[in-house]
Parts: C-alpha cells; structure tokens; sequence
C-alpha cells in the first residue's frame, strides 16, 4: 500500500478519486468495461461480414442488405437515449450489465433465424442492448479515473473496439466462409457478452461520483476508500487537479434531478453550444464511419475480389485501429480533445478520398489501414471529450442523446450507400463521406476543452 491509499475526510469523493495514482482497482475497471466495449465491437464488426455472405446465401438486394445493417442502429439509437437516462437514475453499472445481457442473447438467437423479417427484428433488439452500453460505459470509466489521465484511459477503453472488431474480421475470415452455416456460428459466438454481463453486474463497483450525488455518501465512501487502498500501478503519487471553471451565476445549470429537467438542461444557455457541437460531431462520425465500415467487404466483393480475398482485405484494414488508437492516447493528453479529435478527422477525410479512388490492391489496403487509422483515434477522442461535457447529474443522460443523434446517420447511412454506389461508384461515395469528415472537424471546435480539469460534480 502506497501515501495514496490514506484517506483524507476532509476532500471530496471527487477530489479524493482525482488525486488517485492508477491502481489495480482502475485496472480492473478499465479491462472490465474494456472487454464488454470490445464484445460489442465484434457484434457490430460481425454484421459487415455477415451481410456479404447473405447477399450470396439468400439472394438479397442492395436495398434488404441495408435494412439489416439500419435495423441495428434503429434499436442503437433507441437504446443511447433511453440508456443514458437509466444511467442517471438507477446507476451505471446496473445498466451497463442489463445492456450486455440483453444484446448478447439477442444476437445468440439471430443464428437460429430462418428469413429475413426475423433477423432484422432481432437486430433491432440487439442494437437496444449495444446503443445503451456505450455511452454507459465511457461515462462510467469517465467518473473513475484521475482527472490527468481521464482522457487518455478513455481512448484506451475506446481501443478495446479495435479488439472486439479484429475478432469479429477473424470469425469473418475464418468460419464464415467455411460453411453454408458459418453466418450462423459467427451469431452463436456473439452471445457471450449474455455471461460476461453476469460477471460485470457483480465484478465492477459503482460510480462514486454518480452515488454522492444521488446522496449515497456512505456508498460512494466505501468505494473511495477501496481505490485508495489498492497498490499503484507505476506512478505511486498523489496529483494536485486543476479545478474546472466555476459554472456562470447566472444561468448555470443546477443539480437536475428528473428526466425533463435532465433534457432540458441540455438545451440550457450553459450548455446549448457545446450540445449543438457534440451532437453535429456524433451525426456525421457515425455516418461516415458506419457507411464505410459496413460496407467495405461486400464493396470489395463486388469489385472482383472473391469472400476470403474482401475479408482479407479488411482483417488488415482492421488491424491499423490498433496504433490509431495507441496514438489518439498520447495526443489526447498533450494537444487537448478538441485539437486531437479535429486533427484526426481531417485525416480521415483525406483517407476517405485516397480509398474511394484507389482502384490497385497496394493503394486499397494502404488508404483503408489510413481511414482506419484516423478515424478510430478519432472515435477515442469523441468518446473522450463526450462525457466530459456536462456535469454528473446529467452526464449519462447527455451521453446517451449525443451517441443517439449519432445513431440516427447509422441508420441512414448504410442505406444511403446502394444508391450512391450507383450514381457515382465508391468514388463518389467515399467524398460524400469525407465531407461529412470535415464538418464534423470544423463543429469539434465548439467542444469544451477539459484537459487536466476536474469533472463537474453538480
């Protein structure tokens, strides 16, 4: 045990989980929300492989393809708003166990399906569960780590995607093709988050932050106490916070404590810029990256290239989210949230153009790992900078509207692609998208900078 695990009485929960060295119990924190974002990823990751088998299985059209795609995101989008205020009232960890569990069986029963109606409403479901644990689970990391690297664990989390994606390219690579029925084992390996969820419930202590606030004090000491006396992993030294600024007198925001008060203040004069902004960036990310992402294999498979060549291509597309990531991480601490999140979606826009026209395997690959590079650091810094936004009793609520609005371009996207692979081929398509790349770099300015700040614990 280290200086860092005494208790100071007189701090506040906030102060106190600020001033922390990273200890085991952040660890355990951090590789448990980490290993549930990564299931998730390979839920989604799975759906782009899965929809090129059937186009070839059952004879789909463009159009019935993307509504497979788009089911998910309608329940996504559902489940990001709904999921968020659940947070806020019942608690973090509670609804991020439900969400795992009621996604993970959901995709276990799509591998049982027989037609196309079932599996779209299936999907539907399956987004529910996916849509709310994601914005759950960032605010949750969010509310426990020291303010210094709060950031930085974030896009760490985040990077647990790239995992769960890589996975869902190799079950696409490996077991899809392998059979008529391949489609199906890659569903059945999907409800495995259905028991991981049993363990999160249990494993995973609530946020302090979010118990103080509901007035749980003797809770959320009782989890302070025990992250204060886990051993330091590396740095062993307490760490003086910068506060964050004080809110205006006039206007400011209190305390909300009801679902409308929750929503309305999202809208308040405190917050109504950055709400504009986070919301502009969260539309256009999900619609270029899930318009291109989802696509990608059966875009390559109509191109020429035969099931295990397209998936190929993208298991190693896939595999340069890993140092995107890893990247995302370091700057995010250094340059700040809005400079890194910009940056990053600039290079995406660039890469998005370089893939649209690549038209030789070399310049495939290499723009595609560009476009998975750039836009997988900049999901970090966005998942980063979102809850870091608004304050603990309307956090997970301003979360969740933020990942729904984005959930929004999710399902329009993947059924805008079919029509604009007409009209202009991937060409046009991937500028179309690289647009959607700037818009969301220039709103990123309207974001707060919180770099090094406390979080807001009204």
């Amino acid at each position: 045990m280290t200086d860092a695990a005494t208790t100071h009485p007189g701090s506040s929960v906030a102060e106190r989980l600020d001033a922390l060295p990273f200890t085991r119990k952040h660890l355990k924190v951090l590789t448990g929300s980490g290993l549930g974002w990564a299931l998730d990823a390979m839920d989604v990751g799975l759906v782009s492989f899965v929809l090129t088998a059937l186009i070839a299985q059952w004879s789909l059209t463009g159009a019935q393809a993307s509504w497979i795609a788009s089911a998910g995101f309608v329940g996504m989008a559902l489940g990001a708003s709904l999921g968020g205020l659940l947070a806020d009232r019942f608690g973090r960890r509670s609804v991020f166990a439900v969400t795992l569990l009621v996604y993970g069986v959901a995709t276990g029963a799509s591998a049982l399906v027989g037609g196309l109606a079932a599996l779209i409403a299936l999907r539907v479901v399956v987004g529910l569960g996916l849509g709310a644990e994601l914005p759950v689970a960032s605010t949750y990391v969010s509310e426990l780590a020291p303010a210094r690297m709060r950031g930085r664990l974030i896009v760490i989390l985040e990077a647990f995607w790239a995992i769960g994606w890589t996975a869902a390219a190799l079950i696409g690579f490996f077991v899809i093709p392998a059979s008529a029925d391949g489609w199906r084992w890659a569903f059945a390996l999907g409800a495995i988050p259905a028991l991981y969820a049993l363990i999160v419930r249990w494993g995973l202590p609530e946020s302090p932050r979010w118990l103080a606030q509901r007035g749980r004090r003797t809770e959320a000491e009782a989890v302070v106490v025990a992250f204060e006396s886990s051993p330091a992993v590396g740095d062993a030294r307490r760490h003086r916070v910068r506060q964050a600024p004080p809110a205006a007198s006039a206007g400011g925001t209190s305390a909300a404590t009801s679902a409308g008060q929750r929503l309305a203040a999202l809208w308040s004069p405190e917050f109504r810029v950055r709400t504009t902004a986070l919301w502009t960036v969260w539309f256009c990310v999900n619609f270029a990256y899930y318009g291109a992402f989802i696509w990608i294999p059966t875009i390559l498979f109509s191109q020429g290239y035969d099931l295990v060549k397209s998936f190929g291509f993208t298991l190693v597309i896939t595999l340069a989210q890993l140092p995107g990531y890893a990247v995302a991480a370091w700057l995010i601490e250094v340059w700040g949230r809005r400079m890194t999140l910009s940056v990053f979606l600039a290079g995406s826009a660039v890469s998005a153009v370089l893939f649209g026209t690549a038209s030789v395997e070399g310049a495939i690959i290499a723009a595609g790992m560009a476009l998975s590079f750039f836009n997988l650091g900049a999901w970090g810094a966005l998942y980063a900078v979102t809850p870091e936004t608004y304050p603990t009793s309307l956090r997970g609520t301003g979360a969740g509207w933020a990942a729904g609005v984005g959930r929004i371009a999710s399902i329009v996207a993947p059924l805008s692609v079919p029509p604009l692979l007409a009209a202009g081929g991937p060409p046009l398509l991937f500028v179309i998208f690289a647009a959607f790349f700037v818009l969301a770099a220039a709103s990123a300015w309207g974001l707060a900078e919180h770099r090094g700040t406390a979080l807001d614990d009204r």
